[in-house]
């Protein structure tokens, strides 16, 4: 595979001006897209891990940070990936990760790969591979987690060839495993709301947006990239009812990557090319429109990396930080409610602090999706007792909050 390996292939001149706007040059590094997924097998998760005893300890560790930046061609330029770096963690019985290790090396051969000089790693055009199988994972060792007797990890580095990841970029998977597994909220009992004319009475207000705002502008939900990155089995509509993908065996990433590198890097920059390509919706124009009347005060409160806030008019409060444990937002004096839109779990912890500040925190939410032509319920997991739920999208419950103040204002 060729390293850049193009994403959008020559940019007319108005997504030129939105890459140096907005990506390339802008106040923070839009052109780096990373995630991480820890997955372990433990009492608190045994629902989706299968977990049945203290000899159940399987993890798996995916880290990926990937680099894009503007390309020449002879027409005009592209955008390509020009870095890319893909780590793979797994920890399970001694016999699953000889029979893991076989195949990888399995599919190396089929896809083409080859041996460096010394044997150290493989290498395929532009891209790198290192394989190290470890008794005690170094990690382990220094965190002193204990694991059963017979149990092996396997690490996989996948990266381009020019690119050498610094040792913080390494570490942070494991600063994330760290930190402990999500605990879930438990939902209190709010107040539904037929629609949003309830904040008439706490204005001003801020706002906090997830992924509901990208969704309905064309940009594919977060479990499309659990289904790419294999992170769960994805049976069934429901994603709380997915099962961790822990097992090696069951576990066909590493295998799409090394047999068939074009295609699976084309679905690993697919949410890339839907966040540049996709435009502001009627939902960010409304609230674009709230903060011009003045109802709508201080940033957009968010994690999504799509930029539609800023592409709107908005000043944005990015917060998907792995270093950040309590975002830092900035709250506005006089500020009397915060509307959270399409946000299920993520960043809990702005809507409690704003619950602190004494903000009502009003929610706009369907409350689940579309599959298959059935709408399949998705409650939301962090309204408390004195909330408010508004079930409707925001691309109807945002236009709809315009109209009805401004003709409380009238």
């Amino acid at each position: 595979m060729e390293i850049p390996y193009i994403v959008i292939d020559q940019l007319t001149p108005s997504q030129q001006q939105v890459w140096n706007t907005y990506f390339g040059d802008a106040d923070r590094p839009r052109y780096i897209e990373e995630g991480i997924w820890r997955r372990t097998q433990e009492e608190a998760t045994a629902g989706q891990s299968g977990w049945s005893g203290g000899d159940d300890a399987r993890r798996r560790l995916i880290h990926y940070r990937y680099r894009y930046g503007l390309v020449p061609t002879t027409a005009a330029p592209a955008i390509g990936l020009t870095d890319l770096y893909l780590y793979h963690s797994v920890t399970a019985p001694a016999d699953e990760i000889t029979a893991h290790e076989d195949a990888l090396r399995a599919a190396l051969v089929v896809g083409g790969w080859q041996r460096t000089p010394g044997g150290a790693s493989w290498m395929r055009r532009d891209l790198k591979c290192k394989i190290t199988p470890y008794a005690l994972h170094p990690q382990d060792a220094v965190a002193r987690r204990k694991l059963p007797q017979n149990y092996r990890s396997l690490d996989v580095q996948i990266t381009s060839a020019q690119y050498a990841p610094p040792p913080a970029v390494r570490q942070r998977p494991w600063d994330v495993l760290a930190s402990g597994i999500r605990i879930k909220d438990q939902r209190g009992t709010p107040t539904l709301v037929p629609d949003l004319s309830v904040l008439a009475d706490h204005l001003p207000f801020q706002v906090e947006i997830g992924c509901g705002t990208s969704v309905e502008a064309g940009i594919p939900p977060l479990h499309r990239l659990h289904e790419i990155y294999r992170v769960t089995d994805r049976q069934g509509a429901d994603p709380r009812e997915h099962r961790f993908v822990l097992s090696p065996a069951s576990d066909p990433l590493l295998h799409e990557v090394l047999t068939e590198p074009e295609e699976k890097t084309a679905e690993f920059t697919e949410m890339f090319k839907a966040c540049f390509l996709a435009e502001p919706t009627p939902a960010m124009h409304a609230l674009k429109d709230l903060h011009d009347a003045g109802h709508l005060v201080g940033p957009v409160i968010t994690n999504n990396f799509d930029v539609l806030a800023a592409r709107a008019g908005l000043e944005e409060c990015f917060m998907r930080r792995y270093d950040q444990a309590v975002p830092d937002v900035g709250w506005v004096d006089g500020a009397k409610a915060l509307l959270v839109v399409g946000l299920h779990a993520d960043r809990r912890k702005v809507q409690a602090r704003a619950r602190e500040r004494g903000l009502k925190v009003v929610y706009l939410d369907p409350e689940g999706f579309w599959h298959d032509g059935q709408f399949k319920p998705y409650p939301l997991e962090s309204p408390q007792d004195d909330d408010l739920v508004c079930r409707k999208p925001a691309e109807e419950g945002l236009p709809e909050l315009v109209n009805l103040l401004a003709k409380s204002t009238d």
